[in-house]
């Protein structure tokens, strides 16, 4: 059995359109290390049907020779990090690139950041790799995170300052480890990002991936999880919060690939302003061989002022009926006026009700990080967005 649904579009006006995809299997999407296997993409192709193409033509380059970020790590005691040449063998044992933007990093990039939790050890601290925009010169970079057997971490990508990036993120959990990885994108307005992030994940392993995305003027994050072995699970938690004539996406693909595997998805965004767009999309496959697989994957969007749009997409494939569980949800709305009604009627002021809708909204998923600091970046940079949306509504400037 194969089943593939599509929930397409949604915008300020609730429109949702719902439909059957007519390409075929996410399994038969092409990836390559080899650029002239991936051509430079048009817009029309389903990978970037949604995509402000022209936006991100810098980052199609076959040629990405600047320097446009810093990187600077601070590790756990336990963790260790190097700088390592493209030809070291550890890199590209996740997986081949699958779109133009995820081969020109490969083919680009001359170096790369390695942190390695070493094996049977547990880090007494998370570890931080600030990523830093120094000039606009189009750039390539490359990131591995590798969790050794029986090891555990916590690892926070941190990308701030304004930059043209085309980036790589390995992420390879071996036997029996547990990984949690967030990346923040907090760019400047002006900043235009892409990040491939491949997943492998092994026998009982556990690897929870958190991605936050407040800044920027295009960001575009493809994170793919693949399980090689028994037992693995791994649970994708996503926060994003669009402002006026920003584009942020957010492709998600889950490969279930071996038996008894489960994995959760959760993505939650807001969005508001003129031209504002964020697109989730979520594919999940479960090949054949995948029995007792459980997945579950939600994306909730919530259409904060008029001239926002959101577009929503979870898939889910299954190739074999024997499974424990597979679902998916998706719904995009505007703000709920009887919510806040409901809290001025008990003499909550309405800036006051807008702040707590909104910050219940994302309050779920805010404690799921498990970072304090991020999390409490976050609640400034929600706090921040919505100033925004007051001084709209209110005429005021915001603070």
């Amino acid at each position: 059995m194969t089943l593939t649904t599509d929930h397409s579009r949604a915008t300020a006006d609730g429109a949702h359109s719902h439909g059957v995809v007519p390409a075929g299997s996410r399994a038969e999407r092409k990836t390559s290390f080899d650029l002239a296997d991936i051509p430079v993409p048009t817009g029309r192709e389903e990978e970037w049907r949604f995509s402000p193409v022209a936006r991100l033509q810098p980052l199609f380059s076959d040629e990405l020779t600047g320097d446009g970020v810093a990187v600077t790590v601070e590790t756990a005691p336990e963790v260790t990090v190097e700088t390592v040449g493209r030809d070291d063998e550890r890199l590209g044992r996740t997986g081949k690139p699958g779109d133009r933007a995820a081969v020109t990093a490969w083919n680009a990039v001359r170096e790369a950041t390695v942190v390695t939790v070493p094996a049977d050890t547990v880090a007494s601290g998370p570890t931080s790799v600030r990523i830093d925009g120094t000039s606009k010169d189009a750039t390539a970079s490359h990131l591995l995170v590798h969790a050794e057997r029986h090891s555990e971490a916590v690892v926070v990508i941190d990308h701030r300052g304004d930059a043209l990036l085309n980036q790589t993120v390995e992420v390879l959990v071996e036997d029996g480890a547990q990984l949690t990885v967030v990346s923040v994108q907090d760019w400047e307005d002006g900043a235009v990002h892409a990040s491939s992030h491949r997943a492998s994940i092994g026998r009982d392993a556990k690897l929870k991936h958190v991605v936050v995305t407040f800044g920027g003027d295009v960001v575009r994050v493809t994170p793919d999880a693949t399980f090689t072995a028994e037992g693995g699970e791994v649970e994708m938690v996503g926060l994003y919060f669009a402002d006026a004539d920003q584009h942020q996406e957010h492709r998600l693909f889950v490969d279930h690939a071996v038996p008894r595997c489960r994995s959760r998805v959760t993505y939650k965004g807001a969005l508001q302003g003129a031209s504002a767009h964020t697109v989730w999309v979520g594919d999940v496959l479960i090949r054949a061989e995948a029995e007792a697989t459980d997945t579950y994957e939600l994306n909730r969007n919530l259409v904060l002022t008029d001239g926002a749009r959101a577009d929503s997409v979870p898939n889910l494939e299954i190739e074999t009926g024997e499974i424990d569980g597979a679902g998916h949800a998706s719904a995009t709305g505007r703000f709920d006026d009887e919510q806040l009604f409901y809290l001025m009627a008990r003499g909550i002021p309405e800036i006051d009700a807008r702040r707590l809708v909104v910050r219940g909204f994302f309050a779920e998923l805010i404690d799921e990080i498990g970072v304090e600091s991020v999390e409490e970046r976050l609640l400034a940079s929600i706090e921040a967005e919505l100033e925004k949306s007051m001084s709209v509504i209110t005429g005021a400037p915001a603070q």
